[in-house]
């Protein structure tokens, strides 16, 4: 369990808020049971490592304010929006007895042990996360999923899973699926062209090529043609003689 050191705050306008960030604190608010609500803040440095981890939302923290020890649990974070950097945190007391609703990380072990992934398969993940309502001072830090033994086509199931006493999912009409064991994907490399095809390529560059060749053969008969209209065409018709004139009978 992390402990973390808490300063108390008095002033909460937003010109005392920057000035408390550029000094490396994030401005927080401590609620939750019988005590009232408390303006504080946190060293950054102290708590930037936990607030990047999955289960940040549903580790229980111990909080130390001004010598005094609390269980609290964050329960929302603000960031800005630019530098994606903390500047808010909500953390709730940890009432003892009561039951709390928390979102909680799945985290699957073993996979060379899993015969499916061993033979190319895929771990679909349904759910990374669920909501369990649990005992405030028995909150589990992860949800373990052993993938020993499941093979492609493997479904597993809330049921499968181990949790601890008076923690139960929030989902209780039915039997929901975490993740599955998928066949592995196959892409299909593109289709060669058959041999027919290629054939038929063939036939149209050889069809192309007679026509090419029959073209040429016509074009040199109409010449041909064209010769012979000429050599037709110098020759002179047949002079026709002049009639011969018959000598006058003498009377």
């Amino acid at each position: 369990m992390s402990n973390l050191k808490a300063i108390k705050r008095e002033d909460t306008s937003s010109g005392s808020n920057n000035k408390l960030r550029s000094k490396g604190l994030i401005p927080a608010i401590l609620y939750g049971g019988k005590n009232p609500n408390q303006n504080i803040s946190i060293q950054l440095k102290e708590i930037k490592n936990i607030i990047n981890s999955d289960t940040f939302l549903s580790k229980v923290l111990e909080l130390e304010i001004e010598g005094k020890k609390e269980k609290v649990i964050p329960r929302d974070i603000a960031f800005n929006v630019v530098s994606e950097e903390p500047i808010h945190i909500d953390f709730m007391r940890i009432v003892s007895g009561k039951k709390i609703i928390l979102e909680i990380p799945v985290k699957f072990i073993n996979h060379p042990d899993s015969p499916g992934l061993k033979r190319g398969g895929v771990l679909n993940i349904v759910r990374r996360k669920i909501e369990l309502k649990c005992p405030a001072e028995n909150i589990p830090d992860e949800i373990v999923v052993d993938l020993t033994g499941t093979d492609i086509g493997t479904s597993i199931k809330i049921s499968s899973v181990k949790l601890e006493s008076n923690v139960v999912p929030t989902i209780t009409d039915r039997d929901f699926v975490i993740a599955t064991v998928a066949s592995p994907t196959v892409i299909k490399e593109p289709e060669k062209p058959a041999e027919g095809e290629a054939a038929v390529e063939g036939a149209e560059g050889e069809a192309t090529a007679e026509g090419t060749d029959a073209a040429a053969a016509k074009e040199g008969d109409v010449a041909k043609k064209d010769d012979k209209s000429k050599e037709g065409g110098d020759k002179k018709p047949d002079e026709k003689k002049p009639a011969e004139k018959k000598p006058a009978e003498k009377k």
